[in-house]
């Protein structure tokens, strides 16, 4: 068994992120789910849905919440789901953070949290030349 996966995004984000991931990997390798939260007033709505989708996806190890951007409404509504043993919550969502998620499945959540923010951290960097991109 796995940890589950939710993703809390603004509308177009975590769909197409999960997609693409899975696309890359052939396979989604766990339990996944998105949540694109709309410019509408329906928090409250949101966050019930969010709540739902969480217990849906814990099958016992857990839900890692990967969201778009601490302080803004999808943030928000997966901060309030994070209580460090049954979610944990990692902000800054990208790629290569998904796809960190997706390898490292077979991980206890809090490790598959840290592998993910490695993802996410380690694999931004600037390109130095047209041609090659990497670390110095």
């Amino acid at each position: 068994m796995s940890a589950g996966l939710l993703i809390i995004t603004h509308e177009g984000i975590g769909g197409s992120l999960l997609r693409t991931a899975t696309h890359t990997l052939k396979r989604c390798p766990m339990n996944a789910a998105v949540l694109e939260v709309a410019q509408d007033n329906e928090l409250e709505s949101h966050q019930s849905r969010a709540q739902a989708m969480l217990e849906q996806l814990d099958k016992g190890e857990g839900v890692l919440v990967l969201t778009d951007l601490y302080g803004a409404t999808p943030g928000n509504i997966a901060g309030k789901l994070h209580d460090g043993k049954r979610a944990i919550t990692v902000t800054g969502i990208n790629l290569p953070m998904v796809m960190r998620a997706l390898n490292y499945s077979h991980l206890p959540l809090s490790e598959l949290a840290e592998k993910a923010l490695g993802g996410g951290r380690d694999c931004v960097f600037i390109c130095h030349q047209e041609h090659e991109c990497g670390r110095d």
